[in-house]
C-alpha cells in the first residue's frame, strides 16, 4: 500500500524537485555567504519549511532581536496557509496520524498537487498525500543543505538571489493559468492583490488581499449555485 502510494506520488513531485533543489541551493548559498554554518539552513529548512520566510529569516538573524516583529512578519507572509487549510479540510479527513504531518509540511507546491491530483483508485489517499508532502520537504532540505555545503568551496556575488522565490511563484501562476480554462479565480486574485497593494502598501497588503479574495470567490460560488438552481 505504501509502495503504491509512493510510486503514484513521485511523478507528480519531480517538477517540484527540480525547482526546490535550485531554490534550496540558492538559499543555502545565501546563508553561507552571510557567515552561517551549513547546520543553520539544514535545520531551518527542516523545522521552518517555509521558503519565503526562510529567506527573510536571514535578515532577521542578522538584525536586532525583535520577537514581536518576527512573529507578525511570519504571520503576514504565511497567512495564506490559513486559507489553504480551510480548503483541505475535506481532503485530510480520515488520514489518521498522518494528518499532523500533512498540516505541518504543507507548502504552496504540496497544496497545489494535493488539491489538483486525485490518486488512482487502488492507492490509499492518505498515504498519497503523505508522500507528496514528504518528498517535497526532502527536496527542499536536500537543496538547502547542498547549497550551504557548496558555499564552503564556491564563492560568488549573491546579490538578488532572493528573487528566485518570486520567480517560482510567477512560473506556478503561469502553469496554473495554462492548465485551467476558467481564469476567473486567477483574475480575482490578481485584481484583489493589486488593489490591496495600492491602498495599503507592501508591508500590510497580504492579509486584506487574502480576505478580499475569499469574499469574492465565496460570492461568486453563491451566485453560481443560484443560477444552477434556477
Amino acid at each position: 500500500m505504501k509502495v503504491k502510494a509512493l510510486k503514484a506520488a513521485l511523478p507528480h513531485t519531480l517538477p517540484i524537485c527540480v525547482g526546490f533543489l535550485f531554490l534550496g541551493m540558492s538559499y543555502g548559498f545565501l546563508m553561507r555567504s552571510k557567515g552561517f554554518s551549513f547546520v543553520y539552513p539544514m535545520l531551518m529548512s527542516l523545522f521552518i519549511f517555509a521558503g519565503s520566510m526562510e529567506f527573510i529569516t536571514v535578515s532577521l538573524l542578522l538584525s536586532t532581536f525583535n520577537p514581536f516583529y518576527a512573529f507578525f512578519l511570519a504571520l503576514m507572509i504565511n497567512a495564506r496557509h490559513l486559507f489553504y487549510g480551510i480548503s483541505l479540510l475535506e481532503k485530510y479527513k480520515n488520514t489518521g496520524w498522518k494528518k499532523f504531518y500533512l498540516i505541518y509540511g504543507m507548502c504552496d507546491e504540496s497544496f497545489t498537487i494535493n488539491c489538483a491530483v486525485e490518486p488512482p483508485p487502488e492507492v490509499d489517499r492518505g498515504w498519497f498525500l503523505f508522500f507528496v508532502t514528504l518528498l517535497n520537504q526532502i527536496y527542499w532540505v536536500s537543496g538547502a543543505t547542498l547549497g550551504a555545503l557548496l558555499g564552503y568551496v564556491i564563492h560568488f556575488d549573491t546579490t538578488g538571489i532572493e528573487f528566485v522565490m518570486t520567480a517560482l511563484f510567477v512560473v506556478m501562476f503561469i502553469n496554473q493559468w495554462e492548465e485551467n480554462t476558467d481564469h476567473r479565480p486567477a483574475q480575482i486574485g490578481f485584481v484583489c492583490s493589486f488593489l490591496s497593494l495600492l491602498l495599503l502598501g507592501t508591508k500590510a497588503f497580504i492579509l486584506p488581499s487574502m480576505a478580499l479574495i475569499v469574499l469574492c470567490l465565496s460570492f461568486g460560488k453563491i451566485q453560481t449555485k443560484h443560477k444552477q438552481q434556477e
